[in-house]
């Protein structure tokens, strides 16, 4: 078919078959500086398979790039650069048009000419644009906008964007049902406090007709970090790819899976609801981050990366749904489909799996597996850390992992390393988590409140974004650690459960300090770059004279000291203070509060300072209370 595809610039940022596969969740595009900016390495994050079985393309994140790799020679025969990060890679059906999604403060979506290398056309979009997916007949793409709480909808004949449909919170992963009606979208996070019984991210069911989210699918409680999102070749059913954390238990220990499991949900899509919640840990071992997900043609295995162990687990799918079928019995045709109080209910069985599969180590070099994808009956595992491809012949009777380099070994410096170790889950005692476990999205929130023993137990704190954490001491919620390095070494001993040489905790260190802010979505942009609304304006001015700046100083937004703002709850200490915050990526950070209890920041200024003790806002009227937050959010 043809396309119509303009080059186009956006406004203010406010607001078939598919080939394709993005899981860019954790990873670090120009626009979320999750790594040094250095294009040394490759950093394979997203795969798409070509549909004659002869070549795949590699989103390479750090690189700008596209890579082309030929499966019959195993090796790179040309490359796309590409302007910003690429972060989803779709293809039309016919395997002649490669769409990329470019992250950026205002992304853009390339429309690469396979046959002729060269690019033809793009659409401006939202803030970090991944995951897209074609709609059956290849006129409408959908973008998941990650930082703007949305999914794009492009016209690709008009080649522009339509409109945006909201969703919850960081949606990064996408798929469409066989019949084209229902877009499913995975929210990385989840929307809301922290301080309340059932906290976890939801599945959205987007009418395609409709334009709008007409349902959200509970996951169990706890659910965070949902990395991708699959449909299986028979369009019966999804699967989500995520973590349990058990935030309600105090983090004294990591066994069986005290602190933090590992899962997969599976979908009824004929029925529109969760299934079940299957756990990838065993008892004694833990299946940290898992990531990309994917199907052969015949549907006979489930393939799952482990982004933090460096494994994968190969399923018999048909023999999991046959387990799971004789575990529920028959479906209950009294209730409602919308009922799902099984949500709020931990999962626990470390042993569901045993039999139904195995667990594969990659071979040794092949770190930070994410991206998956299978051609004909071989798998394809995209490893971000080492710029390898791992090789599974689905069909062979011993399976094993073969490692395919995409170019020479990377040069790692030390914040290179330290983003490695971050996310790596063997520096855990039986790989129950990582560092990334709590602080997804490039060492930033899980929107999780957490019962941590360097302040006692039974006052779980929200987890904190640790952007500026080396520059803005002490750390932690009551400053119980003196600065940002002695956080980090408590971190491993006592959070993963391990002793490291000091080289590990060195590099996180030096990971930690490369970060940097992300642009904020709610910020105008133009040419030029991102500027202050006139709302927001009018909020800086309001943010001096109502004495925030007093506490939150520019540049980093905070003082540096602890105050009593009179936002202990029932479970602090008459005696107890709170470090300042730094306000930058405020608009990323929700909750608020040290106990996760304000959902948005209106609620800081309003129902959480009832007596004016952090800000003077109570005689504020409605409009400068709006103009206050969307200052603080624009920073």
């Amino acid at each position: 078919m043809k396309f119509t595809f303009p080059t186009l610039l956006a406004g203010p940022a406010a607001a078939g078959l598919i080939h394709g596969l993005s899981v860019c969740a954790g990873a670090a595009p120009t626009v979320d500086s999750g790594a040094p900016e250095k294009a040394s390495w490759l950093s394979p994050a997203a795969l798409a398979a070509a549909p004659d079985g002869k070549t795949l393309f590699v989103a390479c994140a750090t690189a700008k790039q596209v890579a082309v790799f030929d499966l019959h020679s195993r090796k790179v025969l040309r490359s796309f650069a590409v302007p910003e990060s690429p972060c989803g890679l779709a293809l039309t059906a016919d395997g002649s048009r490669l769409f990329v999604t470019c992250a950026a403060p205002v992304s853009s979506v390339r429309m690469l000419d396979v046959a002729g290398g060269g690019t033809r056309g793009r659409i401006a979009t939202g803030h970090t644009a991944m995951a897209p997916v074609l709609s059956r007949d290849e006129k409408t793409l959908y973008v998941c906008c990650r930082f703007n709480d949305c999914v794009a909808v492009l016209d690709l004949q008009a080649g522009k964007e339509a409109r945006r449909i909201p969703v919850q919170r960081e949606p990064v992963a996408a798929a469409i049902t066989a019949d084209g009606r229902f877009l499913l979208v995975a929210n990385l996070l989840h929307r809301g406090p922290a301080d309340v019984d059932y906290v976890a991210a939801t599945v959205s069911v987007i009418d395609t007709a409709a334009g709008k989210v007409v349902k959200e699918l509970r996951l169990p409680n706890g659910s965070t970090a949902l990395n991708d999102l699959r449909i299986s070749p028979d369009g019966k059913y999804a699967v989500v790819t995520h973590q349990v954390g058990r935030f309600h238990l105090p983090a004294s220990q990591l066994e069986r899976g005290w602190m933090m499991t590992n899962a997969q949900t599976l979908i009824d899509l004929a029925r529109m609801e969760v299934l079940d919640t299957v756990l990838l840990d065993t008892v004694e071992r833990g299946a940290a981050n898992p990531w990309g997900a994917a199907w052969p043609a015949d549907g006979q295995t489930l393939i799952i990366a482990h982004a933090g162990t460096h494994e994968v687990s190969l399923i018999d799918f048909p023999a999991l749904l046959a387990k799971l079928a004789h575990s529920h019995g028959p479906p209950d045709s009294t209730k409602a489909p919308e009922h799902n109080d099984a949500a709020m209910e931990p999962v626990n069985d470390l042993s569901f799996l045993a039999g139904l599969g195995q667990r594969l180590k990659l071979p040794d070099g092949d770190r930070g597996p994410r991206a998956v994808v299978v051609s004909g009956h071989t798998a394809f595992i995209a490893n971000y850390f080492s710029d390898t491809l791992s090789l599974i012949d689905l069909a062979a009777e011993h399976r094993r992992a073969e490692s395919l380099p995409l170019g020479p070994r990377p040069q790692m410096n030390a914040a290179r390393k330290g983003e490695l170790y971050f996310h790596d889950a063997t520096l855990c005692f039986q790989g129950w988590q990582s560092c990334a476990s709590c602080h997804p999205g490039n060492a930033r929130v899980d929107g999780l409140n957490w019962d941590l023993l360097n302040d006692g137990i039974g006052n779980p704190k929200n987890t904190k974004s640790l952007l500026l954490a080396h520059q803005t001491p002490p750390a932690m919620s009551m400053g119980v650690r003196e600065t940002a390095e002695t956080a980090v070494r408590a971190g491993i001993q006592h959070i993963l459960f391990t002793q490291q040489p000091e080289e590990v905790a060195a590099a996180i260190d030096a990971y930690l300090k490369s970060l940097k802010p992300v642009p904020s979505p709610f910020l105008v942009y133009d040419r030029r770059g991102g500027r202050l609304s006139g709302t927001a304006l009018r909020g800086k001015r309001i943010f001096a004279g109502a004495g925030c700046a007093a506490c939150h100083p520019p540049e980093l937004f905070t003082d540096l000291h602890s105050y009593d703002v009179g936002t202990r709850g029932a479970s602090d200490n008459p005696a107890d203070i709170f470090d300042t915050p730094t306000l930058i990526e405020a608009w990323r950070t929700a909750p608020y509060l040290h106990d996760g209890s304000a959902a948005t920041l209106r609620e800081v200024l309003t129902t959480h300072n009832p007596h004016d003790r952090h800000g003077q806002t109570s005689k504020l009227t409605s409009q400068e209370i709006d103009d206050l937050c969307a200052y603080v959010l624009s920073l």
